[in-house]
């Protein structure tokens, strides 16, 4: 019983965990974690300023890869790492940046910043998430802030998160042509990687402090579960929805909750009962029990 209760703790928490569900990607050189890490890793090292966007539907990992990134680097980099707040550095040195500064102040703000810790040696990230929004109106921000890039003192990554794919193409031809154009594409993987992140996600340590004899036991009846051919129908069925790996996080994570804690293993119908519960339609679930006389009056409202 304690062995199946710790063994749900840490499936529950990982998959609650998105940036866990990518990190089996650090071995993969053409993962976008790689890719996404050499981009930083390089433009620290070489003191230089860089742009990136990373583009995919929600859910697909975006933030999460970004994350895992920067985490590792800020590991990498620990005796480097310098933050100061904007609260910190408007007091402490008296600079502009403020709510009640204009567009312009807080703009030659960032630009001073910019300079300073360029010549510091120091590399400055921005993480600009919902990157098409920063595209509307007049983009003087985007300008600002990527014109600044291209002086000489500056040294600073720009990363771009949008589930546009298009959102390279809402830039003016002044912001583009100071883009460096790269473009990291985050879509759904196939059903051989979608196999190997279920078993990144499911199969239990051996270091977890959990009896060996269990471990070996709980693995093993998984691996005949995801081996089996209803299983993957399963996952075939949830991924042609949607084939996110938030989805799929969402579906494993129903799954274990389904877990009998008394058996303490996983087991197929703990899964149908997973898709089950993602099939559900709760507004259709609403009319089930209403009089077909209701229904027409609603699909006419709706019509209205």
């Amino acid at each position: 019983m304690v062995a199946a209760e710790t063994a749900l703790a840490i499936l529950r928490t990982r998959l609650s965990n998105p940036t866990f569900a990518h990190s089996h990607l650090k071995s993969s050189s053409e993962s976008n974690y790689s890719k996404l890490k050499f981009i930083i890793s390089s433009s620290i090292a070489e003191a230089c300023n860089n742009s990136v966007l990373l583009l995919g539907p929600r859910g697909s990992g975006k933030v999460a890869v970004a994350e895992l990134v920067l985490e590792d680097l800020k590991a990498e980099h620990a005796d480097e790492i310098s933050v100061e707040i904007a609260r910190q550095l408007c007091l402490e040195h008296r600079l502009l940046f403020s709510k009640m500064a204009s567009s312009d102040d807080n703009s030659q703000f960032m630009i001073d910043m910019l300079r300073e810790c360029g010549l510091a040696h120091k590399t400055t990230i921005f993480v600009l998430d919902e990157f098409d929004l920063f595209t509307q109106g007049k983009q003087r921000l985007l300008y600002s802030l990527l014109d600044a890039l291209q002086t000489l003192t500056s040294q600073a990554v720009v990363i771009g998160m949008s589930c546009r794919l298009d959102a390279d193409q809402l830039l003016e031809k002044r912001v583009r042509s100071r883009f460096s154009n790269r473009k990291l594409l985050f879509i759904p993987p196939s059903a051989d990687e979608m196999q190997r992140l279920i078993e990144h996600l499911l199969y239990l340590p051996k270091d977890s402090g959990l009896p060996t004899n269990f471990v070996t036991e709980f693995n093993s009846r998984l691996s005949n579960i995801i081996s089996d051919k209803k299983f993957k129908e399963i996952v075939n069925s949830i991924s042609a929805v949607d084939g996110t790996i938030s989805n799929l996080l969402t579906f494993l994570f129903r799954a274990v909750s389904y877990m009998d804690v008394e058996s303490g293993f996983l087991m197929m119908e703990n899964f149908k009962s997973a898709e089950l519960c993602m099939q559900k339609q709760p507004k259709i679930d609403c009319l089930q029990d209403e009089h077909e006389g209701s229904v027409q009056l609603y699909i006419f409202k709706k019509e209205l």
